[in-house]
């Protein structure tokens, strides 16, 4: 297992590489320049050009690329342009947040759309399964921005039971709190995760019960809990695994918008704020982080593959 994961990180350095380099190419076509958002506007030329060639803005595209890359390899990842912090210390920051909305909200939507797509297989036709599919298109179709200002109209505003926004009260650092102003921020962020879950998990398990080995096990008088959770349920999970790979960098894209409208100080906030300051050492750095990520669950799926089928064996 350790070498097919050391193969795995070989084989995807090239990727990262090709990310940061399509980033890097992109940002630098931006419109705009960084120099005029920074300098008073009644500078003069070359005060300005003195201000681009400081900050390395004056070389061509390739030689500035690669000047990041060798900084970033030595883990280095440059100063903000706006308020000259290390950006590996404004994305530690803000990464933390962003992971425990992002986790508590993976967590969420598989606890609720596993079940609830085992009960849909195994009751297929019925209401519930209507019910649940129906539920699951929405789902996987509202907008986030629309749930979230939705759930902020009638919890925050008409039944003040929840914190309209934010990641804590001021002056209160209590767990109960930081739970309160999770809630709905991870809600909406699950919710596209729960439908798309739901779906392959119901399919899936359409699939597993009408196989054999199932049709011997009830045969054989094992109790139906036992062949639908024991025996159907960890066979139809393989799918359902691989899309938890695919869903962590589209949590990661939704929670820019998740954390906008609940105003959570996490990645996302700081993406729209590098955006529109034209920051690009920090959309480097966080581009970057999120290359990792994406590389990293998918080695975390290959190993809860062979965790749910003892067969599938890595070389």
């Amino acid at each position: 297992m350790l070498k097919y994961l050391l193969k795995r990180v070989l084989i995807a350095l090239p990727v990262i590489l090709g990310v940061t380099i399509i980033m890097y190419t992109m940002i630098s076509l931006m419109p705009g320049d960084i120099v005029d958002l920074m300098v008073e506007p009644n500078l003069s030329q070359q005060a300005k050009d003195q201000r681009r060639h400081e900050l390395g803005l004056d070389r061509p595209v390739p030689i500035q690329y690669a000047r990041w890359l060798g900084r970033s390899v030595q883990g280095d990842l440059g100063y903000s342009f706006v308020n000259s912090q290390p950006v590996s210390k404004r994305i530690g920051q803000r990464v933390g947040p962003t992971l425990l909305l992002s986790l508590t909200a993976l967590g969420i939507a598989y606890l609720v759309a596993i079940p609830v797509g085992v009960v849909s297989a195994t009751k297929q036709y019925s209401v519930w399964d209507y019910g649940s599919s129906v539920l699951a298109l929405v789902g996987v179709s509202i907008p986030g921005f629309f749930l979230g200002i939705g759930l902020i109209y009638i919890f925050a505003l008409k039944l003040h039971v929840l914190p309209v926004s934010g990641m804590r009260s001021l002056g209160v650092e209590t767990t109960v709190d930081l739970i309160r102003h999770l809630v709905m921020p991870a809600v909406v962020l699950s919710v596209g995760t729960m439908g798309a879950v739901t779906r392959y998990t119901r399919s899936s398990m359409l699939d597993v019960v009408r196989q054999d080995y199932i049709r011997t096990a009830r045969a054989k008088g094992v109790k139906e809990r036992g062949v639908v959770y024991k025996h159907a349920l960890r066979n139809a999970l393989l799918p359902v695994i691989t899309l938890l790979g695919l869903q962590l960098p589209n949590l990661l894209a939704g929670a820019i918008i998740t954390e906008s409208v609940f105003n959570w100080p996490g990645m996302g906030r700081l993406v729209i704020e590098a955006i529109s300051n034209r920051d690009y050492p920090v959309l480097m750095g966080t581009s970057l982080l999120t290359a990792v990520m994406v590389v990293a669950g998918g080695l975390l799926t290959d190993v809860l593959y062979s965790a749910a089928d003892p067969r599938i064996r890595f070389s």
